[in-house]
């Protein structure tokens, strides 16, 4: 590692092969950080991703715990330094609201094993580090508004954004000054994953008051501002072009 490499601040981004996650990489990276890229099974995608951004890509299964915190310390090990975590990689699973059979107990295992327990277990891996970082260091938890308002594919995944909005507030204020803790809970975002959800595409566009959903930018503009400032934690940003207002 050259010694310019070693000086320039180091983020972990999560699911970041695709959509928000590979935004977020790029924007960060833009904006002079190493990123380390990571994803559950794209290992063509993250290396490709990770050296047009002059990055490293690390494997990982989050469902594992001994493999999220393998990621943490991968990244330390191999960059020197972690300044910013961004739990961007979580799942989903449709089922009707009302349909509460449908909602097995592995189901909802899984949702907040990824969703919740993953994140948890990657923070408090790369604390040290952060605790270290100068300037202080940053999480941004990427949940989204449906753990805000009652909506959202499925309860269980509604119930474990949910929970991770609260634990970000917990842990800013367990770990200021040194790390600052944020969330971004965006509303429709504008991804090959959601291409097809035709009906929640025509809700943004009559009803938010931007009448579109958001683009990846947009979460990746919110997360470099967070990541930047040296002030602001312990918020849930709700990024939904104002649908909640409605």
């Amino acid at each position: 590692m050259t010694t310019e490499e070693a000086d320039r601040p180091v983020a972990l981004v999560t699911g970041s092969t695709s959509g928000i996650g590979e935004a977020v990489a790029r924007r960060l990276a833009q904006d002079g950080m190493r990123v380390v890229v990571h994803s559950r099974r794209s290992t063509a995608a993250g290396e490709a991703l990770a050296a047009e951004l002059g990055g490293l890509y690390v494997r990982a299964d989050l469902e594992s715990e001994d493999e999220a915190r393998g990621l943490a310390g991968t990244a330390l090990e191999r960059c020197g330094r972690l300044d910013v975590l961004v739990n961007n990689a979580g799942i989903s699973r449709p089922i009707p609201h009302a349909d509460l059979a449908a909602a097995t107990p592995a189901d909802w295992r899984r949702l907040l094993e990824v969703n919740l327990i993953a994140p948890w277990i990657l923070c408090t891996a790369a604390l040290p580090a952060l605790r270290r970082a100068p300037g202080g260091g940053s999480i941004v938890n990427i949940t989204s508004h449906a753990g805000v308002r009652p909506k959202g594919s499925s309860v269980p995944y509604a119930a474990s954004k949910a929970a991770l909005n609260h634990v970000t507030r917990l842990l800013a204020a367990a770990l200021g000054p040194e790390v600052r803790v944020n969330a971004v809970a965006p509303g429709l975002v504008d991804t090959p994953m959601t291409k097809d959800w035709a009906e929640a595409h025509e809700l943004w566009r009559e009803r938010a008051p931007m009448h579109r959903p958001a683009q990846p930018a947009d979460v990746a503009g919110l997360v470099a501002s967070l990541v930047a400032g040296s002030y602001l934690t312990g918020e849930v940003i709700v990024l939904d072009g104002g649908l909640n207002l409605t």
